[in-house]
């Protein structure tokens, strides 16, 4: 069985860069917390699962989720792997907080293809993607 999904949007990101150097501030002890409200009634169906970050109402990169812990102050701390994933662009609308994404309606990684995209440059792969152009 497929683990479960969400798409948060990357308020006040540019783009993918932009988000990478967010994520690598939170970064402590190996992962990425992200502070929430409250806790997903679904969140053991999530572990394993990844969180898609939408950029300008783009789907345009996504982390996997660790876990989840308890925050101080009675919120909740998604645990985040540190790795940003670029993946193929997916039209989003914006939304508060966060959406549950079936793996099936999620977009694939972007590996590239045989055409050689993958040897692109990495900025430019995600302004390609973020253009929907590859």
């Amino acid at each position: 069985m497929s683990s479960l999904n969400i798409s948060k949007v990357a308020v006040g990101c540019a783009g993918f860069d932009a988000l990478k150097r967010r994520q690598e501030k939170r970064l402590a002890d190996g992962v990425v917390p992200i502070v929430t409200r409250f806790r997903p009634k679904r969140a053991d169906e999530l572990v394993g699962g990844s969180i898609y970050w939408i950029i300008k109402h783009r789907i345009t990169a996504r982390q996997a989720i660790i876990g989840f812990a308890d925050a101080e102050d009675r919120r909740t701390v998604i645990r985040l792997d540190p790795k940003l994933v670029p993946v193929s662009a997916l039209p989003k609308r914006a939304h508060q907080g966060w959406r549950y994404l079936e793996a099936a309606d999620a977009p694939k990684d972007f590996d590239g293809d045989d055409q050689g995209l993958a040897e692109l440059p990495p900025h430019l792969i995600v302004k390609l993607s973020a253009l929907a152009l590859i």
